[in-house]
């Protein structure tokens, strides 16, 4: 293939065979895991082995006005990573040292393509932990966990990836390197920048290296799993033990689509005839987790449970554990997903599912309900035939409503995913017209050429004079 004065310029300044454009090999690296997330063919494919290398890419971005899409593993699920025409794919997983771990100031300094469970495996040894655990862990990168500002299952009691977030260093869309943060457990110098890219999906920078705090490793958690007849009494379980101020280090839920999806697809013996099943860990050690866990245990009995089981058994947790990440894979199962990603406050969740379940009757398409009860971000996963235009018609129509009705009870329309391109118009709904001003006027001062991952996040609002 001829190369253009873009694809030579990079390759000049990268080492052999960074760059590919090869339409094959650079189609598979055109969007990410949002299955009907738009998309485009971008122009070639850079891979990045360092600092020095993302400068590289970004000069000649810049002075060729040439779009970059940064890009991780590409397990994000709403679009951010999907490839724009005539641009520049950055791929980042080569960037995969763990540069530092320093255990007595509990932090660890990283490249983006670390896989999130590998930085895991390294800190055991040390005695410490990274919490933010998106259900892709085993081969999520922290750098798309930051541009996303992931969540997952441990978010109920530790906080999602900005609250480890100690300093950063990006790459600007000028080609500049850009520190900040700091090392220290305190520091209010300034603003807090690091805040300002965890979360903007590779609009406003690109991620080359992160310090991040760490914890103690926890203790072998004891585990809950209850069923219910009905969602309203899983719901009054979820809002009792976040009122008895019981905070477990996981509290996940799963519809009774989930459940049949999960038994069907793999014969755990789950109970068929529960409406919802509650499941939670406590890892805070010895009899303290025996005695969250019989608390929460007494308040789901109360809500009107049906089964109750506990365990101190390490194994039977992670089986029961694996039950629920087994859920949106099982629903893949049947067909096409659409999947979303509201989180409401905790005191809607039985509302969200109860709308969910009249939304899937009335548009006629399967909907499964997974996600994090204790921070109220649920996943309703649309399935629906793709080869089936109604159908899919039918599915878009239910998405966009569970997304209405997540609004209409208080929350918001993503929770840990991001907008990506799949809901660039719902951010437009939810933070208004002067919230998208500020959005503006942030990416104009740092991306005045607007090459970095445009279409991403959020439409500009038209200049005025």
């Amino acid at each position: 293939m001829v190369d253009d004065v873009v694809v030579s310029e990079l390759r000049a300044g990268l080492p052999d065979g960074a760059v590919v454009n090869e339409p094959d090999l650079v189609a598979s690296y055109a969007r990410d895991m949002a299955m009907f997330a738009p998309s485009e063919q971008p122009r070639c494919v850079a891979f990045a082995r360092s600092t020095a290398d993302v400068r590289h890419v970004m000069r000649v971005a810049a002075r060729h006005r040439v779009p970059v899409v940064p890009r991780g593993a590409g397990s994000g699920l709403a679009g951010a990573a999907n490839g724009v025409a005539g641009g520049i794919t950055l791929v980042l997983t080569r960037m995969d040292a763990i540069v530092e771990i320093d255990p007595a100031n509990r932090l660890a300094v990283v490249e983006p393509g670390v896989v999130n469970l590998d930085l895991r495996k390294a800190l055991e040894p040390h005695g410490l932990f990274y919490p933010p655990d998106p259900s892709s862990y085993d081969w999520c990168t922290l750098g798309g966990n930051l541009s996303t500002n992931a969540g997952g299952l441990c978010c109920v009691k530790y906080g999602v990836t900005t609250d480890f977030v100690l300093g950063l260093e990006v790459v600007l869309a000028s080609g500049e390197v850009l520190r900040t943060g700091r090392r220290t457990v305190k520091g209010v110098a300034g603003y807090d920048l690091s805040r300002l890219f965890v979360g903007a999906e590779g609009t406003l920078g690109v991620i080359t290296q992160a310090t991040l705090a760490l914890r103690p490793l926890p203790a072998a958690p004891v585990t809950l799993v209850a069923t219910f007849g009905s969602t309203a009494a899983a719901g009054r379980a979820v809002q009792d033990v976040a009122l008895a101020g019981v905070v477990p280090s996981l509290m996940e839920l799963m519809d009774s689509t989930c459940i049949r999806a999960v038994d069907d697809w793999k014969q755990l013996g789950l109970d068929r005839d529960a409406q919802a099943l509650l499941l939670c860990q406590s890892d805070s050690g010895g009899s303290h987790a025996v005695a969250e866990i019989e608390r929460v245990a007494e308040l789901c009995r109360k809500a009107g449970a049906t089964e109750v089981h506990t365990t101190d058994d390490v194994e039977e947790g992670q089986l029961l554990l694996g039950a629920r990440r087994l859920a949106l894979p099982a629903l893949e199962r049947y067909g096409a997903t659409l999947i979303d990603d509201v989180a409401v406050p905790r005191s809607a969740i039985a509302d969200l599912l109860d709308g969910t379940d009249r939304i899937s009757a009335e548009c006629g398409v399967r909907i499964g309900v997974v996600g994090h009860a204790g921070d109220g971000n649920m996943h309703p996963t649309v399935v629906f035939d793709v080869t089936d235009e109604d159908e899919k018609a039918r599915a878009y129509d239910a998405f966009g409503r569970i997304l209405e009705l997540g609004l209409a009870l208080g929350g918001t329309v993503t929770g840990e995913h991001g907008i990506g391109t799949l809901k660039v118009d719902w951010l437009a709904r939810e933070i208004g017209p002067v919230g998208l001003r500020v959005h503006a006027a942030i990416k104009d001062a740092l991306d005045p050429l607007g090459i970095l991952n445009p279409g991403k996040v959020f439409r500009a609002p038209p200049r005025v004079g």
